[in-house]
């Protein structure tokens, strides 16, 4: 029991770890913390009264999601391989359950964004936890490696960065809600996109919608993660390629190989 329990605290730990995006000096949304429960800026989670119960407040904020304008979006599945140390990963993206993120996820790799980043964080022990990479940064040798885990993508038609909203759809509703964990919007289903070991999942900052480029791959069940990260889809192959991932190592190139006609760019 003590060792599950030195286990659980050690992988909470580490939900830190999941930091993402822009400098803090110009006041972007990574200027805080990861860990979503030191979020300032949170909302207080919805309490189960008799006067309002739990399941009440978790159909309000499902009814109340949106799916947000002027971003990409998938509306189908997609498949993306990514050339890793010589060999094939394969990654099947869900953009019912997860439009926004496995749009974003598919029009940057459609754009060339992951072609040359590298994998800048990478925790094997003393429990597998994550790998971590796709800052756009990386691909540059004269950026310091400190800065590493502080980049985010540019858009070129805008030339600012662009972050999409934290999207996690709850078992059996109908579309994911925005914005918010599932602890702030008092949500208590588990999500319909789990952290199972092979998950894929945006990284951020410790604000809900600061996600932009950067991604994770689980490298064990984390289930503590579920609820605050969004999953947007699974490695079904190459899994064994990821587990021999090292810090620095590079994704050589990523190419969406099916369902591409299913990614709807903003008009």
């Amino acid at each position: 029991m003590m060792q599950q329990l030195r286990k659980w605290s050690w992988m909470l730990c580490l939900v830190a770890v999941l930091v993402s995006l822009t400098a803090c000096a110009n006041g972007d949304p990574s200027s805080v913390s990861s860990d979503p429960t030191e979020d300032p800026s949170a909302v207080e989670s919805p309490s189960a009264t008799a006067d309002a119960p739990a399941a009440e407040a978790n159909e309000s904020a499902i009814a109340a999601a949106e799916i947000p304008a002027g971003l990409p979006v998938l509306t189908g599945p997609a498949t993306v391989e990514m050339q890793i140390n010589g060999g094939t990963v394969v990654m099947e993206l869900d953009g019912e359950k997860a439009p926004i993120t496995a749009g974003n996820f598919v029009d940057l790799v459609q754009r060339g964004v992951y072609d040359g980043v590298s994998f800048h964080r990478v925790v094997k022990s003393p429990e597998p936890f994550v790998v971590q990479g796709g800052d756009p940064q990386s691909k540059d040798p004269a950026v310091s490696p400190q800065l590493l885990g502080t980049g985010s993508f540019t858009d070129p038609e805008t030339n600012e960065p662009r972050y999409i909203p934290l999207e996690i759809q709850p078992t059996g509703a109908d579309a994911p809600i925005y914005g918010q964990t599932f602890e702030q919007a008092g949500i208590t289903q588990p999500p319909a996109l789990s952290h199972t070991r092979s998950a894929v999942a945006m990284a951020r900052s410790q604000l809900p919608d600061s996600a932009s480029a950067q991604f994770y791959v689980a490298l064990a069940d984390l289930p503590f993660l579920d609820g605050s990260y969004a999953v947007f889809g699974y490695v079904i192959e190459g899994m064994d390629i990821i587990n021999d991932i090292e810090q620095g190592d590079v994704v050589e190139s990523a190419t969406v190989v099916s369902g591409i006609e299913n990614l709807q760019q903003p008009e």
